[in-house]
């Protein structure tokens, strides 16, 4: 889950970085920044910036973790991931 999370703010970076847009101060704020530029769709952009929350929760706090209630958080945010990877493709025509 941790690495889903991270895969998902070090693929905001990379396009940053490749779009050549300002460079963010947070790993939410990558999110932000994709949404203003137009690569993901600004109102999912800043709802999607909350996996940066929760991968820090995930990389901090991962002794008070309930593996019941995370594992269900994982399995309904899929469709949010499958959405931002799409935008992401189609943003960088990689289809």
């Amino acid at each position: 889950m941790y690495l889903l999370t991270d895969t998902c703010i070090a693929l905001a970076e990379m396009v940053i970085k490749k779009k050549n847009l300002r460079i963010p101060q947070s790993y939410a704020e990558a999110f932000d920044i994709l949404g203003d530029s137009g690569v993901l769709d600004p109102e999912f952009a800043y709802s999607f910036a909350k996996i940066a929350g929760f991968r820090n929760f995930l990389a901090h706090d991962y002794e008070t973790i309930d593996s019941g209630i995370i594992c269900t958080k994982i399995l309904a945010g899929l469709t949010d991931i499958r959405s931002y990877i799409r935008q992401i493709q189609e943003s960088c025509n990689l289809k």
